[in-house]
């Protein structure tokens, strides 16, 4: 195992390629065992904190699940289960958990909260989302990715949609870590922050990865090996920018004339939730509301046979599972 003992897991920039190379190593290699059903208790009796101020569903279970294969136990810090920012400041929750755990998980707001949180714990933290980044979902991404196609490296992989957030963020500092072939393809608006895309330009000329920005949907998958989408309007969004996004990003919707456009060989990936049908209450209303029948990918796309997105959702735990077991 790599030597990432006591190590901070906050986002992949601060992670060489061959480190996170061997987190994806680990992770297949702990799959592999679970599937087995070989024991791999390698944290046994460590306890975690897992602070969700945003709730999720992957998220929390992949933590609880890892965390349990590999002998410890959890506490689940929901938005009314701590005082963090609240009634005591994340500099001292980060203190005080630091006596009781042995890792903390944080879920949340900005990027800044959980560098504050990491910056005065003396155990490792981990970041399960943020406003900015979305660390331990790549992971599995790229679990997932290697599985299909055996390799990362000229994995030409187009992210569809709002490229401005965690996700768009993520995915092309990811790809620019691993040599792969990145395409935002949005509306030059909802393109990543130029900060961000010079950070990556800056590791790209060193891995051989490419990135591009692309406004034409039909140009940007063509020999596409992995279409990505997300939602249009992320978890705390206000109801009132659907229509904009929605007029904005329609026409990056994947739908199955898309999909043709790619690689004979592609796969459609999500993060997830998905709206690709009425029957969520929230996809339901807006469906109704601006008269159709799924947001960013259609249903046809999501459930056909190049959709890999329960298998990605698995690869959470095992990948987060790796982060942890290599951290502690």
């Amino acid at each position: 195992m790599m030597n990432l003992h006591g190590r901070d897991f906050l986002k992949l920039l601060d992670y060489t390629p061959d480190e996170i190379d061997g987190l994806l190593t680990l992770a297949a290699d702990l799959k592999a065992k679970k599937k087995a059903g070989t024991p791999h208790r390698l944290c046994e009796g460590k306890n975690i904190a897992l602070i969700f101020e945003k709730t999720s569903t992957r998220t929390r279970c992949s933590f609880e699940v890892a965390a349990h294969d590999l002998g410890m136990s959890t506490t689940y810090l929901d938005p009314t289960g701590s005082q963090i920012g609240k009634k005591e400041s994340i500099a001292d929750t980060a203190r005080v958990l630091s006596g009781i755990y042995d890792g903390i998980e944080y879920r949340g707001y900005g990027q800044a909260i959980v560098e504050e949180l990491a910056k005065y714990a003396s155990v490792p933290v981990w970041n399960g989302l943020t406003d900015e980044f979305h660390p331990t979902q790549i992971l599995a991404d790229f679990l997932t990715i290697r599985e299909v196609f055996g390799k990362l490296s000229g994995i030409k992989l187009v992210y569809m949609g709002d490229a401005r957030f965690n996700m768009g963020n993520s995915l092309m500092v990811g790809c620019a870590k691993m040599g792969m072939q990145f395409t935002a393809c949005a509306p030059q608006a909802y393109f990543p922050a130029p900060e961000l895309v010079e950070t990556c330009q800056a590791i790209a000329a060193g891995t051989g990865a490419t990135l591009r920005f692309c406004k034409d949907p039909a140009e940007a998958v063509r020999d596409a090996d992995v279409i990505y989408t997300d939602v249009w309007v992320s978890m705390g969004e206000p109801t009132e920018v659907w229509e904009r996004r929605i007029r904005d990003l329609a026409p990056y919707q994947v739908n199955a004339e898309l999909m043709r456009q790619a690689s004979p060989n592609a796969v459609f990936m999500h993060c997830l939730p998905a709206y690709h049908d009425r029957k969520t209450a929230i996809g339901r209303e807006m469906c109704e509301r601006f008269g159709r029948e799924a947001m960013e990918v259609t249903d046809e796309v999501f459930e056909g046979p190049q959709s890999v997105v329960f298998r990605e959702a698995e690869n959470r735990m095992h990948t987060i599972k790796a982060v942890m077991a290599a951290t502690l």
